[in-house]
């Protein structure tokens, strides 16, 4: 940008010199370069945190409802758009025109992710991101978040590239197609914000990109305000779960939890193995397993386990959003769900709620 810039009005210097007015050519030669190098400044800046803001008390739905054009006619006809507005939606102390050009860079990602057209889903939520979830992830403060999730159907991201995704000049797309600059000043945005941002995305099943908000402080009328909590209840004696989950990270802390709410647990990294620990074990309760995995996905592992223990009761866990989810036709409408991260006390409803359902 800099040589365009230099070369410019050095030939300009040199035609003036020579009598020669001639040089509109080199002006927008000028003009061009330096509105892309204050674009690449301005992202750059957002990437560093640095960017100046102008944050005001925000609602989430009416900044995405007075979005719905735009990004209808970002995405194309060839796109198709779900938007899931949650009621009593959280107020939040953010800078307008960055969140929208924020959900517009994602809209563009999913939008490239999915050439030959899909399906994008946008969708707001309150949240509370507890102590155990804070303390695995850098820079989160536990506490209320009003969370907009974009998902895509695209082919997903692997690991190492979800490991880049938010690095300057990063890109997966051809030469001339992308800067790689899009999801850092997202990143950059929503940590200057106090936020957090994550990614969920699996090889061939697309990508879900979160951001959580805090919750404005000034609208909580009591500083101790909590998210109400589901009621824990006590673990059936006795019952005992099989957990499948791939990432090991993951995989670890559930089965953490859930002994310390004192079930017995027994756990696999994959549907196989999974498989073979039900066919050896004298009896297992309960079925909590990931949505998305390597060999089959978790509906297909719940089949073949009902049909080898038809008693057996099962909740499915995902980083994907329900709304995704369903809208995807990965699980049917009521099945049980848990929408990660979860707490311990979330966790334990659910599990507690599957298993007394079998007891009527």
């Amino acid at each position: 940008m800099m040589a365009v810039i230099l070369s410019a009005t050095s030939l300009m210097r040199r035609r003036l010199a020579a009598g020669d007015t001639k040089v509109d050519t080199f002006v927008d030669a000028v003009e061009d370069g330096a509105r892309r190098a204050a674009t690449l400044t301005q992202r750059l800046l957002a990437f560093a945190r640095k960017q100046p803001l102008s944050p005001e008390l925000l609602d989430a739905n009416l900044l995405v409802s007075n979005m719905s054009e735009l990004l209808r006619r970002t995405l194309g006809e060839q796109v198709s758009i779900e938007t899931v507005l949650a009621g009593g939606l959280w107020s939040v102390m953010a800078d307008s025109s960055q969140l929208e050009n924020s959900l517009l860079n994602l809209a563009v990602n999913a939008r490239d992710a999915m050439p030959g057209g899909g399906r994008f889903t946008i969708e707001t939520t309150n949240t509370h991101l507890d102590d155990a979830y804070a303390s695995q992830n850098d820079e989160v403060t536990a506490g209320q978040y009003v969370m907009i999730a974009v998902t895509d159907n695209g082919p997903g991201m692997t690991p190492e590239v979800m490991a880049k995704a938010f690095e300057p000049f990063f890109t997966t797309k051809p030469v001339g197609k992308g800067t790689g600059l899009g999801l850092s000043q997202v990143y950059g945005f929503v940590k200057q914000s106090k936020g957090h941002i994550k990614i969920y995305s699996e090889p061939g099943q697309g990508t879900s990109i979160k951001i959580y908000l805090p919750r404005a402080r000034n609208e909580l009328t009591d500083a101790k305000a909590e998210a109400p909590k589901p009621p824990t209840a006590a673990p059936r004696e006795g019952a005992i779960i099989l957990v499948v989950e791939d990432d090991p990270h993951v995989r670890e802390v559930t089965v953490a939890m859930l002994r310390d709410l004192g079930y017995v647990v027994v756990h696999a990294a994959r549907p196989s193995e999974a498989l073979e620990k039900l066919n050896g074990l004298a009896r297992v309760d309960l079925l909590f397993t990931d949505v998305v995995m390597p060999e089959m996905n978790g509906r297909h592992l719940a089949d073949k386990a009902l049909a080898m223990r038809p008693g057996l009761k099962v909740v499915f866990a995902t980083g994907y959003t329900q709304n995704a989810i369903l809208h995807n036709g990965i699980l049917d409408a009521g099945t049980d769900l848990l929408v990660k991260p979860f707490s311990i006390d979330t966790l334990a409803a659910k599990i507690a709620q599957a298993l007394a359902r079998e007891e009527r």
